[in-house]
């Protein structure tokens, strides 16, 4: 418990902490997953799918803080078959870096007819979501919602649950992939189709291809969420996109932000807000007692360069008495006007409910600059200080480093940054590209200390020092900059990327390998050693298709 109580920087006099140690407990919360492609038309349109359990979104992950969540994964892809893995994201994994899913970095792919055990500590608490971490799998549907229960730091009434945006596309991933290696630019950047809430929108049909053979009705539905009057509202909302920043809000209702990802926030008011792939918010929307009328939920996505979506905007209802009864639109002027805003709330607006200072500016810096560019055959790629990723899945580097080896091949596609032993690390990344850039940090919440514009230069300047933002994914405006920290003090092999599953794909990576003298001291489970020689067996008699950086 004291662990979890310092990774908040809680103490056992915390008042709610304190309360909440009393529930903690040491239950298994156990859940079985199998992948598989199958048809599927959540928004009208007849699609071949990757699917978990039949269903998408796949089933709800709910656990208390500190159980144990124990994951079985079946890979049943077929036609044609594929490893797979699948990352908890947010998750820090202290003390389990291995189980954080992510194949040539953490782990072996869970070869075709194989299975896999994932097995780790609810180490943070609110609302996250998993994926598969294989190329570009989650965007075919390979995704799902998580809840942890905690101590909570403001009051409400009902958890309405998640609420899952996400762009959506009609085409499978592998061709939008090799869309994306192409070396005209004016292709590169291919748009979604479609948005959803938890997995439900309408679709106009006539905006099908003349020739395009799959069925397609235009009146799928909408989700819907039953509202109580006079109650406060718990609502999860999570980016569990591939692509697009998404703008929310609730017609007529104020938002109350209560925590960004893993960590609680000061309770601050806004009528929208701005996610981008991977960022969740927690808010809570108050009705009056008197309220008669349903309401809409919305979210839209910008166009370019923040997003590019054919159909951008998506609603669900909010409803207190008859689901049937479909109420006016009436969104937020201020909604309508910051829809092609490209960047997250002011970092003044977001101070943590519990302090972590900054580390003193003298603290181990890296820069790293993302650009576009061409490879040798003309291809455009992302790089990452001139580098572009490419993952080796026969030879994880977590693996490696805990075998002592931590020098890799001498290719410069394994993107590695070693910081030995160093305490704490900050990154300044400069983003020299007009797209703005959701970068996911696996195994920290990390602090945001700056923000920067029109391709200026860091002056040193941190935003709120004694207590900055906390979260695992920041907006990179363009043409801008982002500083974070964070303290190296979970061992392991930790991915740095953009959450657009298609920059990822085309190489924004980079690993952090952090405290590798302790990853050393390891005693990884030997099913790793298993899962890895289970896809040496695959790989020895089939030719797996690489078509992209492999994450």
């Amino acid at each position: 418990m004291t662990d979890l109580l310092q990774m908040w920087g809680g103490t056992d006099t915390t008042p709610a902490l304190l309360q909440y140690r009393l529930t903690l407990s040491s239950v298994i919360r156990r859940y079985n997953f199998t992948i598989a492609r199958r048809k599927i038309a959540p928004d009208g349109y007849l699609k071949n799918s990757l699917v978990i359990n039949g269903q998408f979104p796949g089933p709800l992950i709910e656990a208390n803080w500190g159980d144990t969540i124990q994951v079985t994964v079946h890979n049943d892809i077929r036609d044609p078959e594929e490893g797979t893995a699948i990352h908890w994201h947010g998750f820090l994994q202290k003390g389990s870096p291995w189980m954080d899913g992510v194949p040539s970095i953490s782990q072996c792919p869970i070869a075709p007819g194989a299975s896999f055990t994932y097995s780790y500590i609810a180490d943070s608490y609110g609302s996250s979501w998993y994926h598969s971490h294989y190329s570009g799998q989650y965007a075919d549907g390979a995704i799902g919602p998580i809840v942890v229960h905690g101590p909570p730091t403001v009051s409400y009434d009902i958890d309405i649950g998640p609420v899952l945006i996400t762009d959506y596309y009609h085409r499978n991933y592998t061709d939008i992939t090799e869309a994306a290696f192409n070396s005209n630019f004016s292709i590169v950047a291919v748009p979604g189709v479609n948005s959803l809430i938890n997995g439900r929108n309408n679709y106009n049909c006539s905006l099908k291809a003349a020739n395009d053979p799959s069925p397609c009705q235009s009146d799928a539905g909408i989700a819907k969420f039953k509202f109580q009057r006079g109650k406060k509202h718990l609502l999860r909302i999570v980016n569990a996109g591939a692509s697009a920043l998404q703008t929310f809000s609730v017609d007529g209702h104020n938002l109350t932000v209560i925590a960004n990802d893993f960590v609680p926030v000061v309770p601050y008011q806004t009528q929208y807000l701005k996610l981008g792939v991977g960022q969740r918010t927690d808010v809570i929307v108050e009705t009056t007692a008197n309220e008669q009328n349903n309401f809409f939920i919305r979210s839209q996505s910008p166009a370019k360069p923040c997003a590019d979506t054919i159909q951008p905007n998506v609603s669900a209802l909010a409803y207190f008495d008859d689901p049937n009864v479909v109420p006016q639109p009436n969104p937020w002027p201020a909604f309508t006007a910051a829809i092609q805003v490209c960047e997250n709330e002011p970092l003044e607006n977001t101070e943590p409910w519990y302090p972590l200072a900054s580390p003193p500016t003298t603290a181990t810096t890296y820069v790293l600059n993302m650009t576009l560019g061409q490879n040798a055959s003309g291809s455009y790629l992302w790089y990452m200080n001139n580098s572009t990723f490419r993952g080796n899945y026969n030879h994880p580097i977590l693996l490696l480093s805990n075998l002592g080896n931590n020098s890799y091949p001498d290719d410069p596609q394994w993107n590695v940054e070693n910081f030995g032993t160093n305490t704490s690390i900050r990154m300044v990344v400069y983003n020299a590209n007009p797209r703005t850039h959701p970068m996911h940090l696996h195994g920290h919440n990390y602090r945001i200390e700056a923000i920067g514009y029109n391709n200026e230069t860091w002056d040193g300047t941190i935003v709120r020092p004694s207590n900055p933002q906390r979260r695992d994914t920041q907006l990179v405006p363009g043409w801008g900059y982002m500083v974070i920290s964070f303290e190296a003090d979970n061992p392991g092999a930790w991915p740095f990327h953009c959450h657009v599953a298609w920059h990822v794909a085309a190489g924004l990576y980079v690993t952090v390998v952090e405290r590798p003298d302790l990853i050393a001291k390891y005693r990884i489970p030997s099913i790793m050693a298993q899962t890895c020689r289970d896809w040496w067996a695959y790989t020895k008699t089939d030719v797996v298709d690489q078509i992209d950086s492999g994450l």
